[in-house]
Formats: structure tokens, C-alpha cells, sequence
């Protein structure tokens, strides 16, 4: 609940809003946003992630993104990702790295019950998001279509497959 209000701080950057679909203008928007992110890990089909960076000062640590799992089921071949990161960790690697990890992680966990392979979809315009698919190992599938409302542009869909 802490993340709240560093929540509503990295919102206000425009390029975030652009690709997200989820606005967060208020701490009340805030509260909401982590609630659900607690459900998710409730009902064991959404775990997501806050990423951290440390302060060299002795702060405490600073929100710059977030990484998710989502849709994955017992059985499920597959299941998505999904990440973004704050206007201020943007072209450090933050998302590469935090990618990486989650990946590794939902592997580990859930490969036991199905899971083969994992799914990044992002808009096509999105050009830092298909570099960050890259450089995680997520090759490049097909274009999908737009489905509006949710989804009002055609998207790439990438994909990474678990290690034989």
C-alpha cells in the first residue's frame, strides 16, 4: 500500500499513459491499482511485481517499474508478461533486467504444471517495448489485430519458450 502514492507520481509521465491501460490520477487510483495487484496474487493467476532501485543515500528504495505475470493456470501452456517502467529508469536496462528475472521466476514456478511458454504483446508503435521483448529473449511472433475497445491498435506479439 506504501506504493501508492510513488504509484500516482510515475503516472503522470505521458509516454506511460500512452501505452498502459490502466491511469492512475489519484492515491485513491493508487490504492485501487495495488488492491488488485493483491487479488491477483489471491486468486493465483496474477502476480505482479513493484521494481526497486536502492538509493546510494540511505533513502529508501524508489518505484521505478513494475514486471507481472498474468493468466496463468494450472494446465495453461502459456500465460503473459507485462512490464513498464518510469520515466526516470527509462534506458538503464531496468526492464531487460526485471524481465529477465520474472521470466526465470515463472518458469521455475509454474513449468511444473504446464507452463511452456510466455506471452509480451505491446502496440506496435511501442518501439522501446519491442527492444526490451528483444533483449529478454522474446522473438518476435506475428502482428495481431486490433480488438477495441481493449485494445484499440494492432500489436506485436512476442513470444519465449522454456528451456528444453
Amino acid at each position: 500500500m506504501e506504493d501508492a502514492a510513488s504509484l500516482v507520481e510515475v503516472y503522470q509521465d505521458h509516454d506511460l499513459r500512452r501505452w498502459t491501460n490502466s491511469p492512475v490520477e489519484s492515491e485513491a487510483d493508487g490504492l485501487r491499482w495495488v488492491r488488485a495487484q493483491g487479488r491477483g496474487w489471491a486468486a493465483g493467476d496474477r502476480f505482479g511485481f513493484a521494481v526497486l532501485e536502492r538509493a546510494t543515500d540511505g533513502a529508501p528504495p524508489q518505484l521505478v517499474g513494475n514486471v507481472v505475470l498474468k493468466e496463468v493456470a494450472s494446465g495453461k501452456p502459456s500465460a503473459e508478461v507485462g512490464y513498464w517502467t518510469a520515466a526516470r529508469a527509462r534506458g538503464r536496462g531496468v526492464a531487460p533486467r526485471a524481465l529477465e528475472i520474472l521470466s526465470a521466476w515463472s518458469f521455475d514456478t509454474f513449468r511444473a504444471n504446464g507452463l511452456e511458454r510466455l506471452e509480451l504483446l505491446h502496440q506496435v508503435g511501442n518501439l522501446a517495448s519491442c527492444r526490451v521483448a528483444q533483449k529478454s529473449g522474446y522473438a518476435f511472433d506475428r502482428v495481431l489485430p486490433s480488438a477495441p475497445p481493449s485494445y484499440p491498435l494492432d500489436g506485436h506479439l512476442h513470444i519465449r519458450c522454456a528451456a528444453i
